[in-house]
């Protein structure tokens, strides 16, 4: 069954059928992924695909896995206590859906049993429209399940992948970082958040006064080898209040700040006006 377009030209998703098991051979497995990710499925229907991925090729299981992953990630960082979602935003997510079919009156949840058929043709049409109702409500909350994840995501996990691409947040927030805060001379502190698993640093200065005129602060890696030291960027006045990021410190065993004309210096002029160690 291919994609269609609503009368905007948009595309809309392609229908499921009735059952779980009829989508299954029908090999649309992996797109089932986000409901079987937000639990809005059955036992039964858990079962029924749980047993279908285990004799599944590994790159479908894969997929699966990776989307359901997604789906659950996308939830779990979307709620946090930073920032709540917004009290209407699944009614702003159902707005924008297509309505759901029909689905017969229902009393103590369950849908009424259709009324008695004159001939079996008659009951065939209605068996037919059953499933066609069912099915129609099951694609209707499939589609509100995926935009709930994607529309979540709008919240929270916005933030959540823009910390994922901000090279200064993966170092600072990474597992193994730690951090050192040092002295620096003429006032203020420098905080270096070290992660060996990005393989680097970042900088913070705190309450630094500015270089004097005519002056920048040039940092620097100290090798473990005793080499000579490698120039790592230069801070002037405004940069004091921005991180700054220092990769490859695999191979270094302190970090030095020194005081420098500008434009900077092919080696450190001494002493340091702060140093921490990298190593442990």
């Amino acid at each position: 069954m291919t994609d269609s377009n609503d009368s905007r030209g948009r595309q809309l998703p392609r229908a499921f059928a009735a059952d779980i098991p009829t989508d299954l051979a029908a090999g649309r497995a992996v797109e089932l992924a986000e409901i079987y990710a937000l639990d809005a499925i059955s036992d039964a229907e858990r079962e029924a695909i749980d047993a279908y991925l285990s004799d599944a090729p590994e790159a479908e299981r894969a997929s699966f896995n990776e989307r359901v992953r997604q789906a659950r990630e996308t939830l779990a960082m979307s709620f946090t206590a930073e920032e709540e979602p917004p009290a209407d935003l699944f009614g702003r997510i159902v707005s924008q859906l297509p309505a759901p079919a029909a689905v017969p009156a229902a009393a103590d949840g369950l849908a009424e049993e259709p009324a008695p058929a004159a001939d079996e043709l008659s009951a065939a049409r209605q068996r037919r429209e059953a499933r066609r109702r069912t099915g129609g409500l099951r694609n209707w909350l499939i589609g509100v399940a995926a935009a709930a994840v994607i529309a979540l995501g709008g919240v929270g996990i916005g933030a959540y992948v823009a910390n994922q691409n901000d090279p200064f947040r993966q170092v600072i927030e990474a597992q193994d970082a730690r951090q050192a805060t040092v002295n620096v001379i003429g006032g203020g502190t420098a905080t270096v958040s070290i992660s060996p698993s990005h393989d680097a640093l970042v900088v913070r200065m705190k309450d630094v006064p500015p270089p004097p005129a005519g002056k920048v602060y040039q940092m620097w890696l100290i090798p473990k080898d005793g080499s000579a030291p490698v120039s790592e960027g230069l801070m002037d006045a405004d940069a004091l209040s921005k991180p700054a990021l220092v990769k490859g410190i695999g191979s270094a065993a302190s970090l030095g700040i020194t005081v420098e004309p500008v434009g900077g210096s092919a080696t450190p002029t001494l002493p340091t006006v702060a140093a921490a160690p990298l190593t442990t």
